[in-house]
């Protein structure tokens, strides 16, 4: 099993979910969280006040699949979705799930997705 988190654009999110759902993939978690990274962070006026903002509203996905295969299909589709060429498209993490339990009813594992 595989654990997918993809930190991407706020506005990319639904694209990224109908990337997914098509790719066969339904079950997911999303936060939204803010970032410093290359892409820095930019200044804002607020009632005529400039101020720096230099931690930037992203959305993080993330998502448990049973397969390389379903990996493979998940990290595709977000990356075609979110992609917008310019800087703070984001970033795609994988790592290994060594168990999963679904605590309502036990099931362990692949049955637990």
């Amino acid at each position: 099993m595989k654990k997918i988190e993809a930190i991407i654009k706020p506005f990319k999110l639904e694209d990224v979910k109908d990337a997914l759902v098509e790719a066969g993939i339904e079950g997911m978690t999303v936060s939204e969280v803010k970032g410093y990274g290359r892409q820095q962070g930019h200044s804002e006026l607020y009632r005529g006040a400039e101020y720096i903002v230099e931690f930037i509203p992203k959305v993080k996905i993330e998502l448990v699949v049973s397969t390389d295969e379903y990996a493979k299909l998940a990290i595709g589709a977000i990356k075609k979705a979110a992609y917008t060429g310019k800087i703070g498209d984001g970033k795609i993490f994988v790592s290994d799930i060594s168990y999963t339990l679904r605590i309502r009813t036990s099931e362990e594992d692949i049955e637990a997705l």
